[in-house]
């Protein structure tokens, strides 16, 4: 693997894992461009070198600019990150079309699949850009709250990519002391791992909000688990996978740790409180709500059995109490492991 050299960076997003992105490259001497919707987040960034809605107690480095032009973030870009909503992929994707070189390697960091297409971040990305020109797609994914990265605890994830070169140059531009990227060829296995992921932890935050303890939690879990798994081997995911960072991993944290916002949806959710009462106290997107969704049709369309994504569903789009939807999973038929 060749040295690290200075590179122009895109980072196209301005919330919490954004920032923690563009925090990573500044420290490794490259040049950060960001991209941010408002206006003036983009100039405090620019100008005070904080965010003023997202990690805001952390000064941004010098050589950290943001801008609300994608054209102008895109600039003589060597790689360029995705760190939006994932309902707002395919907007952005084609915001960004026309200001690629071909030679840019791409990266979402975006944890979700796509409501409708039922496709996944990296398909969306090539959906849009169609033959126009074939990127190098890389899926950045793992346990890392943006927080801690942002503050220096040791962190590790995964950047997998069909592109071999184009993985190991984002593992290579990324690394550092604190921040380890290890490198995957299982692009289906980390991004449903990373989208289904964000269901399970709604589930953890239930049972957590009943007043239930860590038995349920970790039944919750390790079933979850199971079902990740399962939907990733029905798109050629791997087993592997998903005993590693962005399988269990980061279902592990995403389910067990206190800044998981989807697991506070689900701990709302279980002490009684109405689900758009809780997301209109959010400022950041709680992924796992509109995923639940995506999930569940695609389990339906490729006949996998999910129960906890189902019951998770009935919570939050059929007004099921949480008391009758954990009463319902464990009343299902008795079978092996």
């Amino acid at each position: 693997m060749s040295e690290r050299t200075s590179k122009r960076v895109a980072i196209i997003g301005a919330g919490s894992w954004g920032t923690a992105l563009a925090a990573i490259a500044a420290r490794n001497h490259h040049q950060v461009s960001v991209w941010a919707r408002e206006r003036e987040v983009a100039r405090l960034i620019s100008d005070s070198h904080r965010n003023p809605f997202y990690l805001s107690d952390f000064a941004l480095a010098e050589n950290i600019t943001a801008t609300t032009s994608i054209e102008e973030a895109l600039i003589d870009a060597d790689f360029a990150i995705i760190v939006v909503p994932s309902h707002a992929m395919r907007e952005i994707m084609l915001g960004m079309r026309d200001h690629l070189r071909s030679d840019v390697v791409l990266a979402s960091a975006t944890k979700g699949v796509e409501n409708g297409t039922l496709m996944r971040m990296s398909e969306v990305m090539a959906d849009v850009l169609k033959e126009k020109f074939a990127p190098r797609l890389v899926v950045l994914s793992g346990p890392s709250f943006a927080r801690e990265a942002m503050r220096g605890d040791p962190t590790a994830i995964v950047a997998a990519s069909a592109d071999r070169e184009a993985a190991e140059m984002i593992q290579r531009e990324l690394s550092s002391g604190a921040f380890r990227v290890y490198t995957n060829t299982d692009v289906a296995g980390v991004e449903l791992g990373g989208a289904v992921k964000n269901v399970v932890a709604i589930a953890a935050g239930v049972v957590s909000g009943m007043g239930l303890g860590h038995n349920s939690t970790a039944a919750i879990i390790t079933r979850g688990l199971a079902e990740i798994t399962r939907l990733a081997a029905s798109q050629g995911g791997r087993a592997a996978t998903m005993a590693g960072l962005a399988g269990l991993g980061d279902l592990v944290l995403t389910c067990t740790g206190d800044l998981s916002r989807n697991r506070h949806v689900g701990v709302e959710l279980g002490r009684g409180r109405k689900l758009d009462e809780i997301l209109a106290q959010m400022r950041e997107v709680a992924e796992g709500v509109r995923t639940t969704q995506a999930i569940y049709e695609l389990s339906r369309r490729r006949c996998v059995d999910m129960p906890i994504t189902e019951s998770v569903y009935a919570l939050l789009y059929q007004n099921k109490p949480a008391r009758e939807a954990v009463t319902e999973l464990m009343a299902r038929p008795l079978k092996e492991e």
